[in-house]
């Protein structure tokens, strides 16, 4: 599957018990950036490629910008930054 997102949104891979995850998305809405979620835990294979973006470590927030580019944990001032 294509976790790629639409221009001026990302998708968010993350797990129901995660504050960092909880956090970004309040801050999110807060901003009106659109995220589509993933739970790794739920969706096969992600947990694979969380941890392939990682180090082999399946830390969330990761998220994937519409340029392909990903980060782990950002702040929501760098979301939008990137976001342009």
């Amino acid at each position: 599957m294509d976790y790629i997102p639409e221009a001026g949104t990302i998708t968010m891979f993350s797990t129901t018990w995660c504050g960092y995850c909880s956090r970004l998305k309040s801050q999110l809405d807060k901003q009106g950036i659109g995220y589509t979620e993933v739970n790794i835990e739920e969706v096969d294979g992600t947990a694979e490629l969380v941890a392939s973006l990682n180090g082999g470590n399946q830390t969330v927030p990761t998220v994937i910008f519409p340029d392909g580019t990903s980060a782990t944990n950002p702040s929501a001032h760098e979301v939008v930054t990137r976001l342009g």
